[in-house]
């Protein structure tokens, strides 16, 4: 099994894991902040990765693994692909986390949902109700960092790789910017 320990050596040579003042996806703001896709360019890094996370679940019975655009399509095809599954995403449309071109989960089909962070859960929650709303099953949730030092419940089994527990502020009690640090949102989505 892959430690925490080789995780973070992983992230680190990769320079996915950052210092300074990020706005997360969140909303919320922090003094670190991990960048998936910078490990996640490497396929040697990639492979290592999503063959952790797959031995956590070996014993689940995987139908599926599925994971939000776009932090979790590379973690779904390459943890799926060491489950032996197939591999699906979610995207929003108008606002609402669903499978569309062409991928569906059936009922009864056992799902593994993947991420490449989790601080909130939100993406996660998101994915987990689209697959229920199709009569998926959700097996666990794994995850290349989860952010929240453990603390996000999603009811179900749950697996990080590297559990992080970095603080985070609401913008308006944020020392940084009364420090008068910039701003960085570095990930995809625009808030």
């Amino acid at each position: 099994m892959l430690s925490a320990k080789e995780t973070e050596k992983i992230f680190m040579n990769s320079e996915a894991l950052l210092t300074g003042h990020f706005r997360l996806t969140s909303g919320r703001h922090s003094n670190r902040y991990i960048q998936c896709a910078r490990v996640l360019q490497y396929p040697a890094y990639a492979e290592v990765l999503c063959k952790g996370l797959a031995q956590r679940f070996m014993n689940d019975r995987i139908d599926v693994v599925a994971g939000p655009a776009m932090g979790g399509i590379i973690v779904a095809y390459e943890t799926a692909r060491h489950l032996n599954v197939r591999a699906v995403f979610s995207e929003r449309e108008e606002g609402i986390m669903q499978f569309r071109r062409g991928f569906s989960i059936r009922p009864g089909e056992r799902v593994l949902v993947v991420e490449d962070v989790i601080t909130t859960g939100g993406s996660v929650k998101e994915v987990i109700e689209a697959v229920r709303n199709l009569g998926g099953v959700v097996a666990g949730v794994g995850a290349l960092v989860d952010r929240s030092g453990g603390k996000t419940d999603l009811g179900v089994k749950t697996e990080s790789l590297l559990t992080l527990e970095v603080q985070s502020f609401l913008p308006e009690e944020c020392p940084l910017c009364r420090e008068g640090l910039p701003l960085v949102k570095p990930g995809s989505r625009k808030i």
